[in-house]
């Protein structure tokens, strides 16, 4: 393997994917905290309103994070090989 891809596996194994895994518990902790607030104000409006808007947003988050994750993970094997 080239030191170009060991050095870009290394910074993929060892910050990418903590970072990655970090953003990815914050947007499902956001996920549950908007549903939580949906859940928990079934009578007033407006606090359902944002309680979607966070699930919604949460969610969009889980799946920017998913896609990096993969888009670095194919950008690694491409220049790793294999």
């Amino acid at each position: 393997m080239s030191d170009v891809g060991t050095l870009i596996e290394r910074v993929g194994t060892l910050i990418l994917g903590p970072i990655v895994s970090l953003l990815f518990a914050l947007a499902t902790l956001y996920f549950l905290w908007g549903a939580t607030k949906f859940i928990m104000n079934v009578d007033n409006e407006q606090a359902k309103e944002e309680g979607k808007n966070s699930m919604i947003y949460g969610v969009v988050g889980m799946f920017i994070m998913v896609a990096a994750y993969t888009l670095v993970k194919i950008i690694a094997k491409t220049v790793i090989g294999g």
